[in-house]
């Protein structure tokens, strides 16, 4: 009977998650996404530099669905290619 009385003394206080934990994509929303980021990592021996583009869609996806919480992609560490397409825009240009 005294751990009865224990129970009813604690009592949990939720909390939400830590910064980059987010729900599992169980609709496969953005599957596409990631099996692109997945093979491009497979192919360069896991060299996470080398599939920044396509990690940058995938966190697009996440964020779009609802997925992961809204953040500057420049806050994500992608400031480098959200100026990339405007500079191959510039060139291309005559």
């Amino acid at each position: 009977m005294s751990t009865a009385m224990n129970f009813g003394t604690k009592s949990f206080k939720p909390r939400p998650p830590d910064k980059g934990s987010f729900p599992l994509d169980h609709f496969g929303e953005c599957k596409a996404f990631k099996e692109n980021f997945m093979r491009c990592l497979r192919e360069n021996n896991f060299d996470n530099s080398l599939c920044r583009l396509q990690s940058k869609e995938y966190l697009e996806c996440r964020m779009e669905n609802q997925l992961m919480a809204k953040e500057p992609l420049e806050k994500l560490g992608f400031r480098d290619l959200m100026d990339q397409p405007q500079a191959e825009n510039t060139e291309a240009k005559p």
